[in-house]
């Protein structure tokens, strides 16, 4: 699976909008759209915050 697939279902399975999700990682909504359609990919500070942010929610 794709990073874009797994971010896309990691905030899904929380019921989470694209602009909720965001603010829970502190980054625009912009962020998050573009790293669900696979345009860009996020940098590792962004994923240690993706990361710390299942820890939290034990997914």
């Amino acid at each position: 699976m794709a990073y874009s697939e797994e971010i896309k279902k990691i905030r899904q399975k929380c019921f989470l909008s694209q602009e909720t999700f965001g603010r829970e990682l502190g980054v625009p909504f912009s962020s998050i759209n573009r790293w669900e359609s696979g345009k860009r990919k996020p940098g590792i500070s962004a994923m240690k915050k993706i990361k710390d942010f299942c820890d939290a929610q034990v997914l």
